[in-house]
């Protein structure tokens, strides 16, 4: 089959695609994309349960260093005051796991825009499509209609001029029937009108489910921002109360990066499946939703030499009764108008509408044209398969770098709040409180010496 205009698949694409499947069961299942079939359904469930298997790993390690950290911790001699060793090290490993998250941060803002081009790409191009059919559907009316108040109008009061004249009348006749057979060989030509499925209506389900997405990983990297921007905040002020509530934000975020990760990469593997070979699974799916013939289908989504014209027949039909309707009417003009001066207006209204009606063939021959939607085929494949899919990566780049950051800041930040200085409780206070002891002492030693 042949790949539309510009569009290949890359090499994430075939990387993605040669990667193994299984069932729930562990047994190999191929890689064709297959949405419909429960084994590929297991296979993609199985890759957001390898997330989810990630997520229960991670949050066990950090269970069992916490409690290490608790229960095994040596106790400090009496009067110790400072901080034991590697303190430091512990406060830097965790700043450092933070901007690293940070940085996971910019890159989940910019997959995010690359997805959200893609699919507004995909959008784009089936809307373009929708213009196509409409176009189509709207100029075979049009001509349909012009051609029958033609025969109503014109050619009947063109009889009944010539009614003295039988054989210009049997031309008139004439021209009624190739004008009603062209407009029984264009009304074949709507191929979509009266089918279920509308590109406008797909158009905007993708657009309606792409907006909430997007809006949603907007807010979940706002999210992560604000709880490392706060708890490097926390770390510096050497807040405590502060630390205790992005650390417990954090084990939220990091719940919801292994969440999204596993979404994220069950998305790219059924992506890169659908991209590897596409031309078959949207032949036969929109062939189930239109029912329309596969010589359309076929002709519009390969458009190379091997697949003829589907409508050459019936244009070359109507182009050839529109040039005898032209010839017929010129004839007619010539032997008809010096006798009868009053079928002259009823030809020249007819040359006008058979002049119009010529044009707007023209359009539509190039409108039928499998370029057209061949080419918004191939916009909308790129959109998918190359921008959106690498935005996928890139989104699925930033959930491994905030998941591993998050884990270990979780690890990271009970020994860095367990190194704040115990003052940290009277940062606050103020000196001249009566109520602070410091100041108490004082008062006392001052009623002493009076």
């Amino acid at each position: 089959m042949g790949a539309p205009p510009g569009y290949r698949p890359s090499a994430w694409v075939h990387l993605l695609h040669q990667l193994p499947r299984a069932d729930f069961q562990l047994r190999p299942v191929p890689s064709g994309f297959a949405p419909q079939e429960q084994e590929y359904q297991q296979a993609l469930l199985l890759v957001v349960a390898l997330a989810g298997l990630g997520l229960g790993l991670s949050l066990i390690f950090i269970a069992v260093y916490l409690i290490r950290f608790c229960c095994c911790r040596p106790p400090e001699p009496p009067g110790a005051k400072s901080p034991p060793p590697g303190g430091g090290c512990v406060t830097w490993s965790c700043i450092a796991a933070l901007l690293v998250g940070c940085a996971g941060i910019g890159i989940g803002f910019y997959g995010n825009s690359e997805t959200s081009d893609g699919v507004s790409q995909l959008s784009s191009a089936l809307l373009h499509a929708n213009h196509t059919l409409s176009a189509i559907d709207h100029l075979v009316l049009e001509t349909v209609e012009r051609l029958g108040e033609a025969v109503r109008t014109e050619l009947t009061t063109l009889e009944e001029v010539l009614v003295q004249r039988p054989e210009l009348v049997a031309a008139a006749r004439g021209a009624r029937g190739q004008a009603e057979a062209v407009a029984q060989q264009l009304q074949a030509l709507a191929f979509w009108r009266g089918v279920p499925l509308s590109p406008l209506q797909v158009a905007e389900d993708v657009s309606f489910v792409e907006e909430y997405r997007w809006l949603a990983y907007v807010l979940l990297l706002l999210l992560e921002l604000l709880v490392c921007l706060f708890t490097l905040l926390g770390l510096a002020k050497q807040s405590k109360w502060l630390v205790i509530v992005m650390t417990v934000m954090s084990l939220l975020v990091l719940v919801l990066s292994w969440g999204s990760m596993g979404l994220e990469a069950a998305t790219a593997v059924g992506l890169s499946d659908f991209c590897s070979s596409p031309d078959t699974y949207i032949l036969n799916l929109t062939q189930e939703e239109t029912g329309l013939s596969s010589d359309i289908l076929n002709y519009y989504f390969l458009c190379n030499q091997a697949v003829s014209n589907p409508f050459q027949q019936r244009l070359t039909l109507s182009q050839r009764a529109l040039a005898n309707i032209h010839s017929q009417l010129q004839g007619l003009e010539r032997e008809a108008v010096p006798q009868f001066p009053s079928a002259q207006k009823p030809l020249l209204s007819l040359e006008e509408t058979l002049n119009v009606t010529e044009g707007d063939f023209h359009q539509l021959v190039a409108l039928l044209h499998c370029r057209g939607l061949h080419k918004d085929y191939g916009a909308a494949l790129r959109g998918l398969c190359e921008d959106a899919l690498e935005g996928l990566l890139f989104l699925l780049l930033f959930s491994l770098l905030s998941a591993g950051a998050l884990a270990t800041a979780l690890c990271s930040l009970p020994r860095a709040w367990a190194l704040f200085p115990p003052s940290d409780d009277y940062d606050d206070a103020d000196d001249d409180d009566p109520f602070n002891p410091q100041e108490s002492k004082r008062f006392v030693q001052w009623q002493s010496s009076i």
